[in-house]
């Protein structure tokens, strides 16, 4: 291990905050969540303070109050010690995301060990989880009609079942509070509560309304193509953008902040199709008052009622019929832009991370 990684990741250690309620969020980071849940928790809820670290590449690239090499974080003997002192002494509250350790290998690599470890030291846990750590392939096939979750295109999809049941077991001994970040997960955790995924909704204001140009610019951004049912969005768009009805953009492999022009140049936003739910991508795209397409279920629909007391403003989508979908909101600009412009408000009242905050706040507030 080089010292030098280790002194990096040391060096960068936050001060702990000076507020009666001291957070810690980590390490998965994912679409930076943990660090905005970090955020919202700060600004909304009185007297807490908060940091987030990061130890999984899947999370670097978004900001996060540490940043801990991955090699640091999976080897270091030294600095995982280091880092359950600085957690155990200084902090009063921990959410550990994903399921994932937050010390590395320190408890052998088991998030659930130190959830036990750091309540009996007295602190209050709890977890969030984002997505395949508890989403159940077997559950998810019976309840999806297009569910990802199929050996014909997955090979490991009975790994990733055993995974999951380990997991769900984990979470059951543990009987802490957990959260999950979109409202499908609520299917594997029916007694979990749904702690809706955080943006700015300011960095996505777009000045420029929808379906103004003759031809619309359409964009498909998918983080993990097997699970957005990019393969039939191709298909469906490339026909359209062939036969100049739309200019199909497929983006792959930007930075966050080459996506705030990327969508904001967009007409149509083509998410998500197969997983029933919508996620950041999506809040995104309503943020900038786009027309955004995706397939989420009805019983998920309604738990977005619920929460916000308004209709979800994506337009329902499946893979059968994306091609049909475009073509009915081309012909009818009208609909869609009505559509479009209920996205910034919906965005600010559920995903602007004041009501993610109210959720936590259950939590934060019991000590």
């Amino acid at each position: 291990m080089p010292a030098e990684l280790v002194e990096q990741a040391r060096a960068g250690r936050p001060a702990v905050p000076g507020t009666p309620v001291r957070l810690y969020v980590a390490p998965a980071n994912f679409a930076g969540q943990g660090w905005l849940w970090a955020r919202s928790a700060e600004r909304h809820v009185p007297g807490v303070g908060a940091v987030s670290m990061v130890g999984i590449p899947g999370g670097f690239r978004f900001a996060s109050d540490h940043h801990v090499p991955e090699q640091v974080y999976l080897r270091s003997a030294e600095w995982q010690r280091e880092q359950f002192d600085y957690v155990r002494q200084g902090f009063t509250h921990v959410l550990i995301e994903a399921q994932r350790a937050m010390f590395g290998s320190l408890f052998s690599s088991n998030a659930f060990t130190e959830a036990r470890v750091l309540t009996g030291y007295g602190l209050r846990v709890a977890t969030i989880a984002h997505g395949r750590d508890v989403r159940l392939p077997s559950l998810h096939r019976e309840n999806y009609r297009w569910s990802p979750y199929v050996r014909e295109e997955w090979a490991d999809v009975d790994v990733l079942e055993r995974q999951v049941r380990r997991n769900l077991a984990g979470l059951a001994s543990l009987d802490l509070p957990a959260f999950v970040s979109t409202p499908d997960l609520l299917d594997d955790l029916p007694d979990a509560r749904w702690c809706p995924v955080v943006i700015d909704p300011a960095l996505w204001e777009s000045p420029e309304p929808p379906l103004e140009r003759a031809r619309p610019v359409a964009v498909h951004a998918p983080t993990n193509s097997k699970f957005k049912g990019s393969d039939q969005v191709d298909e469906a768009m490339t026909d359209l953008h062939e036969r100049g009805l739309v200019e199909y953009r497929r983006i792959q492999g930007v930075t966050p902040e080459e996506m705030r022009a990327i969508i904001g140049s967009a007409d149509l936003v083509l998410e998500q199709f197969r997983l029933g739910s919508y996620g950041v991508t999506a809040c995104e795209a309503m943020a900038a008052g786009r027309v955004v397409l995706g397939h989420v279920t009805e019983h998920n629909r309604q738990r977005v009622r619920d929460a916000a007391g308004d209709d979800l403003p994506i337009v329902e989508t499946t893979v059968e019929n994306i091609r049909e979908v475009v073509l009915e909101l081309l012909d009818d600009r009208g609909r869609a832009q009505k559509v479009a412009a209920q996205g910034p408000g919906f965005v600010r009242r559920l995903h602007d991370g004041a009501y993610s905050a109210s959720v936590l706040s259950s939590f934060l507030t019991t000590s």
